[in-house]
């Protein structure tokens, strides 16, 4: 059986927790951020979690994590 290949764009955005949650960084950070007020750029600055809906897809996408 040969080993499957992780998707290496997904490896790089999402990590997995000690509890087997899946961390994400948050999206609307990388420009345009002279517009955006200093409490919504520190907001962006804290990671969430991925939702139940897609921890499937992501799951399958990262199959040794």
């Amino acid at each position: 059986m040969p080993k499957i290949k992780t998707n290496r764009a997904a490896a790089k955005r999402f990590k997995v927790t000690g509890t087997g949650k899946l961390r994400r960084s948050k999206a609307y950070k990388s420009h345009l951020l002279s517009k955006k007020s200093p409490k919504r750029k520190r907001n962006l600055r804290s990671g969430g979690y991925v939702d139940s809906t897609n921890a499937r897809g992501i799951r399958r996408l990262l199959p040794y994590a």
